[in-house]
């Protein structure tokens, strides 16, 4: 079980869930429906922490979350099946690389225990900052990209228009 204090919630995970389906948008090449994404970024925040409340193996939980991710994206977002498909796997390895820089940079640059610093609701959230930052500049930077190239569409029921 992978439980999330209220704080956690609320300091890492509601951005983090927001930021999560705001990449599905960007690396899907969508442009964002601002009703469809805050309503699906909620879902997906509530459906990340049931997840975690699961009594299930850790891994197996980004399997879940991937899916949710798809199925959110899909029927809400109304991006294409194979876009949400691509987009949430790009979107889970791009935050895992950075979490994993992040971790790097905490353990061996830092010198700090990182069993223990992720112990601690507290600081736990303070060290894995710099990686949701990290990837929120990376997704930012790509949207300003395809903003400037005129290479977002609109789609409708799953196709682009």
């Amino acid at each position: 079980m992978l439980r999330l204090t209220l704080l956690e919630v609320i300091l890492r995970s509601l951005p983090e869930e927001f930021l999560v389906i705001f990449a599905v948008y960007v690396f899907s090449k969508t442009v964002i429906n601002v009703k469809e994404y805050i309503i699906s970024s909620i879902i997906y925040l509530i459906a990340v922490y049931v997840i975690r409340l699961l009594p299930i193996q850790y891994g197996v939980h980004t399997i879940l979350n991937i899916i949710i991710i798809i199925l959110i994206t899909d029927n809400i977002n109304k991006i294409s099946i194979i876009k949400s498909i691509k987009a949430s796997i790009m979107t889970v390895i791009l935050l895992f690389v950075c979490e994993g820089i992040n971790v790097f940079i905490v353990q061996y640059v830092f010198k700090v225990d990182v069993n223990h610093v992720f112990s601690q609701p507290l600081s736990k959230i303070l060290y894995a900052t710099p990686s949701l930052v990290i990837f929120a500049l990376i997704v930012f930077t790509y949207y300003v990209y395809l903003v400037k190239k005129n290479k977002l569409s609109e789609v409708m029921n799953g196709e682009d228009i």
